[in-house]
């Protein structure tokens, strides 16, 4: 049986494309150094999961799986909520345990740094990433909202509106301000042209335009926005950068994280030409502590995650999940995910053995293991792997002995991440605030220069069709154009995207 096994191993994760090592087979207790377990770099865009109860190494894995797309000049991204990430971008240190292991597997030990991004949302030291909200559009901005029918419709006259009559919405004080002048000075005028406008909406809507503010919006939404293709860089060595968006202080905050993610997830789908399976993704994003995201996500939510998963991967993306649980993870995405990982679960309650159950039914079937016995034996550093081959057929199951990490398993020094941050030509391009003239204060001036004029004008007939942006004031498109905002002319399929795949699958 042992030669039969190997056989079995050896055909099912040998691949002819490129591919690099996370680990051996392990069978019987004994991890085999001739039935070593890969991932071949063709199936990555086909997405992942990472599971398994805490302590029992996935953040590890993570980083194996990192380090092995860098070195294959694949650019990474990883979201790090707990914050002990850091140290990919410094080399490993060797000791008994490691090098037994790496013995154990016929393989060298090599501590090795690789090129790092520290990126972040908040105020975490790191490469500021921002959006506008006309970026976002009215649809996408709803969704993050959570808004009805009625109020995103009314949301998406808002936008018109300000596009229409040259205001920029930039910030979420330039958003609250909209919807101000909408309720009061410029209420009769929006109606004239765009229909009814319902006060208890705009109310409803300004208060929860508010509570993103409340969870750290204001820091995310104005300028400069960030291009996701400064994510898909590698270093003079042709290593891919890995780049850690640090959310260490955004556990409490799910709408400003979610709202990261759809808006990066849109703009990336909108920017990169459909490129079917390539020989390799061009980017790889993993999401750690993924049930956070899915555990406050709304029904609505969740259907726009599930559907940019399933479009995303023909541009060259791959998104990998790292959770507790695979239950965390709704069906509808965990269908979608080609490569799995399953670290060891533990049974302490009769619901914790229902969830090994139905854990174990998401694996194939195997003639040398039995998964429900395996997921709750396993040591720290060994999963459960099942992943598809260059043909899209899954793998035989795999115990796997796991390779540790070649970079540091712990953080940065602050000292060490105030380097990395010097170094950083994202640092210099993103880290300054940003705000000119825009929604906020192009109205504030109006209302304070002619408190009576939009209500006079209301009750005049009715103004010409604006053809063109003659009366702003002089160099406005210039301006415009030479920013982010101008950037929507090349974003537009994005400001529509979610719109779009909604009706593609109902």
């Amino acid at each position: 049986m042992n030669e039969t096994f190997k056989a079995a191993m050896q055909a099912g994760y040998t691949f002819k494309g490129r591919s690099f090592k996370i680990g051996v087979a392990k069978y019987r207790d004994q991890p085999l150094a001739d039935c070593p377990i890969s991932i071949p770099l063709k199936m990555m865009n086909r997405h992942g999961l990472i599971a398994g109860a805490t302590g029992t190494g996935k953040t590890k894995t993570l980083q194996i799986i990192a380090e092995g797309l860098s070195d294959n000049g694949i650019p990474v991204m990883l979201m790090d909520i707990k914050g002990d990430l850091s140290g990919i971008a410094a080399p490993g240190s060797l000791n008994a345990f490691i090098e037994e292991r790496y013995r154990i597997m016929g393989e060298q030990y090599i501590p090795t740094a690789f090129p790092v991004e520290l990126l972040t949302l908040s105020r975490e030291k790191g490469v500021r990433l921002r959006a506008t909200v006309t970026e976002f559009g009215p649809v996408l901005f709803s969704r993050i909202l959570d808004l009805n029918d009625t109020q995103s419709g009314l949301l998406s006259v808002l936008f018109k509106y300000c596009d229409d009559n040259g205001l920029p919405l930039l910030d979420l004080k330039d958003m609250v301000k909209t919807l101000q002048f909408a309720a009061d000075e410029g209420k009769a005028a929006i109606e004239k042209d765009y229909g009814k406008i319902s006060t208890t909406s705009l109310s409803t809507i300004q208060r929860k335009v508010i509570e993103l503010q409340n969870q750290g919006g204001d820091l995310f939404f104005g300028e400069l926005s960030f291009d996701p293709r400064d994510l898909m860089h590698t270093d003079r060595n042709g290593k891919g950068y890995i780049n850690i968006l640090r959310l260490i202080d955004l556990q409490d905050r799910p709408k400003l994280f979610a709202a990261f993610m759809l808006q990066l997830l849109a703009e990336i789908y909108g920017m990169m030409p459909e490129s079917g399976d390539l020989e390799q993704p061009r980017l790889v994003i993993f999401i750690d502590e993924a049930h956070l995201v899915f555990k406050e996500a709304s029904a609505t939510l969740l259907s726009q995650i599930e559907t940019i998963i399933k479009l995303i991967r023909s541009k060259g993306i791959g998104i990998f999940f790292c959770t507790q649980n695979p239950q965390d993870v709704p069906a509808a995405v965990l269908g979608q995910l080609g490569l799995k990982i399953q670290h060891a679960l533990r049974a302490f309650t009769a619901k914790d053995r229902k969830d090994i159950r139905l854990t174990a039914e998401n694996y194939p079937l195997s003639d040398f293991y039995k998964p429900e016995e395996v997921i709750t034996s396993m040591g720290t550093g060994e999963a459960m792997v099942t992943l598809l081959n260059e043909k899209g057929i899954p793998t035989p199951l795999a115990h796997v002995y796991l390779m540790s990490p070649r970079s540091r398993m712990d953080i940065l020094t602050e000292q060490e991440i105030d380097s990395l941050l010097q170094a950083s030509a994202l640092v210099q391009k993103y880290n300054q605030d940003i705000d000119r003239d825009s929604a906020y204060e192009i109205l504030s001036r109006r209302i304070q220069q002619a408190p009576q004029e939009t209500h006079e004008t209301a009750r005049q007939a009715p103004a010409p069709k604006r053809s063109s942006r003659t009366k702003e004031p002089p160099g406005m498109i210039e301006k415009m154009l030479n920013s982010s905002v101008g950037k929507q002319a090349q974003r537009s399929l994005v400001r529509g995207l979610f719109g779009i795949i909604t009706k593609m699958f109902k």
